[in-house]
């Protein structure tokens, strides 16, 4: 699987203050993760340079090089920001969204084929999978280490170990 080189990391809402700032809604795993970067990128590959930021609640608070006034920062709402996946070093077994969706769900111990990671849900306990079966039937998935045995995103294949009920089509 070809792996995208910019993933999206969230979007301008709106202006914070009079000096340009602008509040960023986090599309990842939070606020904090946007403020890790000095450097985030436009959907046309330019790199915008982050000279200050901060977590408030749960948005990020971004300065960004050049973008002095609200009125400049006014005009790049709704801009959704990308990191580039080269500025991120993840933990084992962390992954990118972007990375599972589309990624094969196979039974470790029949090889059946469940379907494909359709959407990654954040429930706050555990992110669950959306599998989307041939048939276009979806399951959900929880995504704990009894039931996902393995990840590998370079050949978009999720190994796992069902918990009874969840692919079963009795009613």
């Amino acid at each position: 699987m070809s792996k995208q080189q910019f993933l999206e990391v969230g979007q301008i809402v709106s202006t914070q203050g009079l000096k340009g700032e602008m509040r960023v809604d986090p599309w990842c795993d939070g606020p904090e993760f946007v403020c890790m970067f000095d450097k985030l990128y436009l959907k046309n590959g330019q790199a915008v340079k982050i000279t200050k930021s901060r977590v408030q609640k749960n948005v990020a608070v971004i300065k960004v090089e050049g973008i002095d006034t609200i009125e400049q920062a006014d005009a790049m709402r709704r801009t959704v920001l990308y990191i580039d996946r080269d500025d991120v070093r993840l933990d084992k077994d962390v992954f990118f969204v972007q990375d599972i969706l589309g990624c094969e769900v196979v039974d470790i111990d029949t090889k059946a084929v469940y379907g494909k990671v359709s959407d990654v849900l954040k429930t706050g306990a555990n992110d669950v999978y959306e599998i989307t079966g041939e048939n276009g039937k979806k399951y959900l998935l929880p995504v704990i280490d009894e039931v996902v045995i393995s990840t590998d995103t370079e050949n978009g294949v999720i190994e796992i170990r069902p918990l009874k009920g969840i692919f079963d089509d009795e009613d």
